[in-house]
């Protein structure tokens, strides 16, 4: 009997309570008949209105695994197109989740967890399929799959260092998981005319950017720039989107390494005269 409850699963963030040993209970310790085996999903108050938010949250959470499933389902029937639609889909929600938890105040360790699980499903599994059947065609069968495990690997590689890393307010270490997402889908939506040699270089580029230690700007900072400056993207889309979505791709890649080179620019000496 001792060693069935040896083996039962007991949450990390549950207090440890005494337990019997194989020959009585341990000296100085007191019996716990009902040793706590789970922590309440949903941290504070459980009023009503907080329970429904929690739940609008982790749907969305979950809104996004399930469209990262059928974006896995559409690339393997060979619907390019809807499966990058899908994970377009996937980013949104992914948005979504967190700006509704902190915003609702119902932020909490279940749901960050839910969300790093649910990322990895979309954005490590089903972009590297999408990935692999949007080269299908354009080159060797070997060569995407090289492509679909490297994006794969370095996905978990960083979704698994921002959950034990601290964060940072202003910038992302290395390219996010989600935006590298959006760009391999919307390269598919915008169907730019460039050989299959080049598409596995970006893809690899952008895979090689995830795991960089290199400062990313991160969007929210963006979305806070004067209005005006978004009359040239904007204007560029309407000319040539092909164009306007590589520039800004290349543009946002190149950025980390021009940060990292300036953040480690000697300050000038001081002068005491």
């Amino acid at each position: 009997m001792t060693e069935v409850e040896a083996l039962a699963p007991i949450s990390p963030a549950a207090p440890l309570q005494p337990q019997p040993a194989a020959g009585g209970w341990v000296p100085g310790g007191a019996p716990a008949a009902h040793a706590p085996l789970t922590v309440p999903l949903l941290p504070g108050d459980h009023t009503a209105a907080r329970r429904l938010a929690f739940l609008l949250v982790s749907s969305c959470t979950l809104a996004s695994l399930m469209l990262g499933v059928g974006a896995i389902l559409l690339a393997m029937q060979g619907d390019v197109r809807t499966a990058a639609l899908c994970l377009i889909g996937c980013v949104t929600f992914d948005g979504l989740d967190g700006a509704l938890a902190r915003r609702l105040g119902v932020a909490s360790p279940f749901g960050a967890q839910l969300d790093s699980l649910a990322d990895m499903c979309s954005f490590g599994i089903a972009a590297p399929l999408v990935v692999y059947a949007s080269l299908a065609g354009h080159v060797s069968q070997t060569a995407a799959g090289v492509a679909c495990g490297l994006v794969a690997a370095c996905s978990a590689i960083r979704l698994a260092r921002f959950n034990v890393s601290p964060k940072d307010g202003r910038f992302f270490c290395g390219v996010p998981t989600t935006v590298a997402a959006a760009v391999l889908a919307l390269a598919v939506l915008v169907d730019l005319p460039v050989s299959g040699r080049v598409q596995l270089a970006g893809v690899a580029l952008l895979a090689f950017a995830m795991v960089s230690t290199f400062p990313y700007v991160k969007l929210a900072r963006l979305v806070k720039l004067p209005p005006w400056l978004w009359l040239v993207p904007l204007a560029g889309v309407l000319v040539n989107a092909q164009l306007t979505f590589a520039a800004a791709v290349a543009g946002y890649l190149v950025s980390g390494p021009v940060l990292w080179l300036r953040q480690r620019r000697p300050l000038p000496p001081v002068d005491h005269s």
